[in-house]
């Protein structure tokens, strides 16, 4: 744990650094890191590793392109407490899980959650610089780039990919530690589909019973509350969805289903 937490504090230093996690996001980088690090190992270790490295660094790709976006979401690039523990706090108590009862479920179990927030982080980053326009999920209506629930080819493409290489890791290790081919092709395979599935929720999640706010001022739907950012620094009512039930809800619900998913085929498969 000790170790654990210093390879947390100096990847959330690091990160910090670069703008990538505000200094209540270091908070809950060190927490989650601590606990896989210190609990789960080095497979566990390197799979959350992917998944932050990865989603910060194209969290910048194109970012003056998408500071226009900004108003849509209810936070900026710098991730905080609460979206480290939403994107990280189901694999953490995975990994708890797994220390107090040893299964090989639990491994199939986080790398299904972390598929998913990897799917997720990568639709949103890669998905908003898409030509096409969002489709709403559940409606197939065209909608406004930003929109919680909208969805595009480029997005889910780039969803599949961020799955698969978590997949990949996971699998790599899974084989290293002296597990059958066929099985740690599977690993990878469980991993595709259930982050994949998982993001696939949390659209369906975020066009159906996320809370979502209106900016009289523009007329624009919006996450963000109690003032938007759209230039007049209007405050924000509430629209629909569940008033619990932001984002970083929607985040960690979907990466429990993933979780599940991954677990249940794993299940299956043995």
């Amino acid at each position: 744990m000790g170790l654990g937490f210093t390879l947390a504090l100096l990847i959330g230093f690091v990160a910090y650094r670069r703008g990538s996690l505000s200094r209540s996001g270091v908070v809950g980088a060190i927490l989650i890191g601590a606990t896989i690090f210190g609990l789960g190992g080095l497979a566990w270790s390197v799979v959350l590793i992917v998944f932050f490295v990865s989603s910060s660094a194209l969290s910048h790709f194109r970012e003056a392109r998408k500071a226009s976006l900004a108003e849509k979401f209810s936070k900026g690039s710098r991730r905080d407490l609460a979206q480290t523990l939403a994107n990280g706090g189901a694999g953490a108590l995975i990994v708890i899980a797994n220390f107090v009862w040893p299964s090989a479920l639990w491994w199939a179990a986080f790398v299904g959650a972390l598929a998913t927030v990897t799917a997720d982080t990568w639709a949103t980053e890669l998905g908003v610089l898409s030509k096409a326009r969002p489709r709403l999920i559940t409606t197939g209506g065209e909608v406004e780039v930003g929109t919680s629930g909208g969805v595009t080819l480029t997005g889910t493409l780039a969803a599949l990919g961020g799955a698969v290489m978590i997949g990949l890791f996971a699998a790599g290790f899974h084989m290293f530690n002296g597990n059958s081919f066929l099985l740690s092709l599977f690993l990878l395979l469980s991993a595709a589909l259930s982050g994949l599935a998982g993001s696939l929720v949390d659209s369906v999640m975020g066009a159906t019973v996320q809370t979502i706010y209106f900016c009289d001022s523009c007329g624009k739907e919006t996450e963000r509350h109690p003032l938007h950012t759209c230039g007049a620094q209007a405050p924000t009512r509430y629209h629909r969805g569940l008033r619990w039930l932001d984002n970083d809800w929607v985040n960690f619900l979907s990466s429990l289903v993933g979780a599940a998913l991954a677990a249940g085929m794993w299940r299956v498969a043995r």
